[in-house]
């Protein structure tokens, strides 16, 4: 595969393709933490994606290698997501609802938390190694690169828009945003076992 145009195009899109749960669970970060400053936003974007890139690396790899293993692993991938988000979406309910009434800015979201945000959605991007399979390893590598910086700028865009409907909601932003971590994880389990 050459490095042509349409290759830029095609991935520019697989990005945008990629990084749609990501920016759903960004904006679920800036409800829940209408305070964030612009550091932990790059933070956030940045770590989506990383994931978002390194996923389609490493299906990439598994396809070349260990085409039969992964396979049989990609079948776990929906599974793996909804109960990754959904563990993480009810303790920010139970959190927002603990706290009714003294939350005042969001609460905060703990890096062992983004990281677990960050493998649930994109968990579903190793699959991407079977569509990129035909790259040498400098187009799977130029690939991953430009769908994470499609998902970091859609990830920033997704954590300012939060950000403004969290500071509108403060006091029920983070229960909001676990129903909506909920809702992904669904979205996820049911688009990969139908």
């Amino acid at each position: 595969m050459s490095l042509d145009p349409l290759f830029f195009v095609n991935s520019i899109f697989l990005g945008a393709g990629l990084s749609m749960d990501a920016f759903s669970v960004s904006v679920a970060d800036g409800l829940a933490e209408s305070s964030m400053k612009r550091g932990k936003r790059l933070l956030i974007a940045g770590t989506y994606a990383f994931f978002q890139a390194a996923m389609p690396l490493l299906g990439w790899v598994f396809v070349r290698g260990l085409s039969e293993s992964f396979a049989a692993f990609s079948k776990a991938v929906p599974y793996i997501a909804l109960v990754l988000l959904s563990a993480i979406g009810i303790k920010m309910i139970i959190d927002g609802i603990r706290n009714k009434g003294k939350e005042k800015r969001g609460g905060k979201l703990a890096f062992g938390t983004l990281i677990l945000q960050g493998v649930a959605t994109s968990i579903d991007a190793l699959s991407v190694g079977f569509t990129i399979a035909e790259y040498t390893a400098t187009g799977a590598i130029v690939s991953a690169i430009i769908i994470a910086a499609v998902t970091f700028g859609l990830c920033v865009i997704a954590l300012l828009i939060g950000k403004k409907i969290g500071e509108k909601i403060t006091g029920k932003a983070t229960a909001i945003g676990g129903a909506i971590l909920i809702l992904i994880g669904i979205e996820i389990f049911l688009r990969g076992i139908l």
